[in-house]
């Protein structure tokens, strides 16, 4: 039987559109995550904006979370910035508002973490262009395996009050593979996903990956942790289709190949944007010219349903967590949820 979760949405657009937060890479190098040091309350209402909206599954406010980031975060206790030793705080904050944002409710948590370009001023997630430093498989291992020790070694056990651990964005294959073998040596033992971006016109990623490339990365023979889930992340919702055909021709053949003995879930957030492109110079979501006659008309959540009842139809995926990413607020993730329902039911009778 098929099964469908429900994930959240854009939490730094939400609180930028919503709640009037305003980022910038000066003033708030740690964007979204910038709320753990600033403004918790408000970070709690707008996570529980999602809880009450139906998630099965919420993400933590801890996506651009980096020791470059805090040192770079003034405060009046730390004017000169965060230092290292006090990052660990903040972390349980992130757990803790989350954890207050569900409350009662059956709600699981996943810790979001980003890639190395979503911590670089400015932003090269849609790029995978890195400096010298992070610009190989070895380097984004030591890295990202650092950063999963904070939350280890942070007070507090947080690493088993979370439910799922995110590897959101990733634009490169050898990022891929050192996400991998990082959570394993991480010692983290819940299940955890990878979902890549994929920002260009044709098929790619960032720095030239195909989808054949990006699943062998994720789930080939390789020293590091097997995920529980792949995808796609902060995408256009009309390139989902192409992608998954490709993402479920690779895994039918590794599960031929006896590589895998059942699918993945497939991980599903797409942008919740009406063409707007983000610009990484401007900080503004800017839309481009030409686009209106090409644009879907039907709306955002109408458009995933069917992408999805598509991809179930098609196989070889059995489950599914299906979201938002920027742009996509709790009322869009709420009118997820109705349709889901709603073509749920209908197949039922």
């Amino acid at each position: 039987m098929t099964s469908i979760q429900i994930l959240d949405g854009g939490l730094g657009t939400s609180l930028q559109d919503q709640y009037g937060v305003s980022f910038d890479s000066t003033n708030t190098p740690l964007w979204s995550s910038h709320m753990l040091v600033s403004d918790p309350t408000t970070l709690r209402v707008c996570q529980a904006d999602f809880v009450k909206a139906g998630v099965d599954i919420l993400l933590t406010a801890t996506y651009q979370v980096s020791p470059s980031g805090f040192a770079l975060t003034k405060t009046a206790k730390h004017p000169n910035g965060i230092p290292i030793e006090a990052v660990g705080g903040y972390l349980r904050t992130a757990v803790e508002v989350a954890e207050r944002a569900k409350g009662s409710s059956s709600t699981k948590i996943a810790l979001s973490l980003g890639p190395y370009g979503a911590c670089m001023i400015p932003g090269q997630e849609y790029s995978g262009a890195y400096d010298a430093a992070h610009d190989s498989e070895e380097t984004l291992y030591r890295w990202h395996l650092d950063r999963l020790r904070l939350f280890v070694e942070a007070e507090g056990g947080l690493a088993g009050r979370v439910q799922y651990v995110a590897f959101e964005t990733l634009p490169r294959l050898d990022e891929v593979r050192a996400v991998r073998r990082a959570f394993k040596d991480s010692g983290i033992t819940v299940p955890f996903w990878i979902a890549c971006v994929f920002p260009r016109e044709d098929e790619l990623l960032p720095d030239g990956g195909s989808v054949e490339q990006v699943v062998n990365a994720a789930v080939g023979p390789l020293d590091g942790a097997m995920p529980w889930g792949i995808g796609i992340n902060c995408t256009k919702v009309h390139k989902l289709d192409g992608l998954i055909d490709k993402f479920g021709a690779c895994v039918s053949e590794a599960i031929a190949g006896g590589q895998l003995s059942a699918a993945p879930t497939l991980v599903l957030y797409p942008d919740g944007t009406n063409g707007e492109v983000y610009n990484t110079t401007t900080q503004v979501w800017e839309k481009p010219d030409n686009t209106e006659g090409e644009r879907d008309t039907r709306s955002w959540e109408t458009q995933l349903v069917q992408v999805v009842n598509d991809a179930q139809a098609k196989g070889p995926f059995e489950s599914f967590l299906v979201g938002g990413c920027c742009k996509a607020s709790h009322r869009d993730i709420a009118k997820l949820r109705e349709r889901f329902h709603a073509t749920d039911s209908s197949m039922r009778k």
